[in-house]
Formats: structure tokens, C-alpha cells, sequence
């Protein structure tokens, strides 16, 4: 498949592809096949916001043990590429004693040498770790196709992070507008019992909503359905 099409299949809107799992396995996926003496990748994504979810992928699963020994232990190329923001990689494992844990897990799984290259957009960095059972084999891989796949899905996720935030706002909108009817008819009930302006009115409801830490649509849907009746002395105590 050529690198212009491999990129392309980045643009499809589906709601599955739009997933940060889908684009992270199709990255890694991608990567791997284009890549020459690669036996297998992962991909992750980080957000600067701390605690954060870390979603993963990887071609197989041997490699999630990887990716977790990395994130467990906070050493590794992965945790190194995200601090420093630029490629680290390991010519030959079997001489490289920076990161044991990994070192060990990787060399057991028969991996000679490894890269991971960080791509950086609007606080959110894609990883994307490529493994070779030959040493020296990826001492290329930075230069190749792989880097355009890498900026391109890195600018896919910001989209969809953005599209998400804006569907999520797009909701509580809608549920606003929903409750908005019955936050009215409450204000009229109010401004019947105790003869205030709807401003003051208002301000009964959300006082009531505050002090009870229930949602204001929930207390005006109480004040509505009893129509005010034994609430008289209530909300006259919360009128100033």
C-alpha cells in the first residue's frame, strides 16, 4: 500500500475509527509493515494532564509487556522519549544496560534493538516504538515513511480529542435547553408563592440547588410538582 494511502486511511470520520485504540492499532500496524527488519510496534498516547489515560496498542502480544514494564517501572525508551520530546533508541540491547527491567523483558522476547519517536501536538504526545530481533536493524527508521504516519495520527487524535469536547459540551447544552421549561414554570411558581421578580425567583431555585447539591432542573421539577404547596415558608427564608 503506498505511504499516501496508508495516510489517507487516517481521514476515515467512522465513529470506530475516531477511537484513540483504533488510531493508536492502526499506527502501530502501519508502521511495522512499512518499516524494513521490523518484527513489531506499539504505539501510545500521553495528555500533559496528569492522570491521565494512556491508551495502547501494540502488533502483538508480546509486546504489551513491554509497553508495561516501561509505564511500571518509569524507565525505558517510551518514558524517556516522552521527557526529553525526541527519539531515544538502543542500537543493540545485549550491550545496553540503561533500563534492566525493560533490557531483560525485551532480550527474553527475543528483541535486539528498539526506537521510539515521540510526536508532540497541543499537550498530547503519540509514541510510536519500533522492535527489530536484528541490532542495529532501525538505525533508519526516524527518516522513514514512519515519521509522516506518526505527525499525521498525532494531529488526528488533537482533532478528535477536540471533537469529543465539543460533543460532550454539545450535550450538556442540549440537557440545558431540555430542563429549561420546567427551571421557567418553577420560577413562575416561586414568584406566585412569594411575590418576587423572576430574578429573585431564580435566585430561591439555585440556593436550593446549591445547598442541597442536587442539579437545579431536579429542584425545580420538586417545586413544580408539588406547585409550591408547603414550600411557602421555605422559600420565603431563602428570598434574601
Amino acid at each position: 500500500m503506498p505511504a499516501r494511502d496508508r495516510v489517507g486511511h487516517w481521514g476515515d470520520e467512522s465513529a470506530e475509527a475516531a477511537l484513540p485504540g483504533r488510531r493508536l492499532s492502526a499506527l502501530a500496524e502501519q508502521a511495522a509493515r512499512c518499516t524494513a527488519d521490523c518484527c513489531g510496534a506499539s504505539s501510545m498516547v500521553a495528555e500533559a494532564e496528569a492522570g491521565a489515560d494512556r491508551p495502547a496498542a501494540v502488533t502483538h502480544p508480546d509486546l504489551a509487556g513491554l509497553v508495561a514494564v516501561q509505564l511500571r517501572s518509569g524507565a525505558g525508551p517510551i518514558p524517556a522519549a516522552l521527557e526529553r520530546g525526541e527519539p531515544v533508541d538502543s542500537a543493540d540491547l545485549l550491550h545496553d544496560e540503561r533500563w534492566p527491567q525493560y533490557r531483560a523483558l525485551a532480550l527474553d522476547s527475543g528483541v535486539r534493538s528498539s526506537v521510539t519517536l515521540p510526536f508532540c501536538r497541543s499537550g498530547l504526545t503519540v509514541t510510536l516504538s519500533l522492535y527489530s530481533f536484528r541490532p542495529g536493524a532501525l538505525d533508519d527508521a526516524r527518516h522513514g515513511p514512519v515519521h509522516a504516519l506518526g505527525e499525521f495520527a498525532a494531529s488526528c487524535l488533537v482533532r478528535d480529542r477536540s471533537y469529543r469536547a465539543a460533543l460532550t459540551e454539545l450535550d450538556h447544552l442540549g440537557a440545558a435547553l431540555r430542563s429549561r421549561p420546567v427551571v421557567d414554570q418553577a420560577c413562575g411558581i416561586v414568584m406566585h408563592v412569594l411575590g418576587c421578580d423572576a430574578d429573585a425567583a431564580f435566585g430561591v431555585l439555585r440556593r436550593i440547588s446549591q445547598g442541597t447539591n442536587r442539579k437545579l432542573a431536579d429542584v425545580a421539577a420538586g417545586v413544580v410538582s408539588r406547585r409550591g404547596r408547603g414550600l411557602e415558608r421555605d422559600l420565603a427564608a431563602l428570598l434574601n
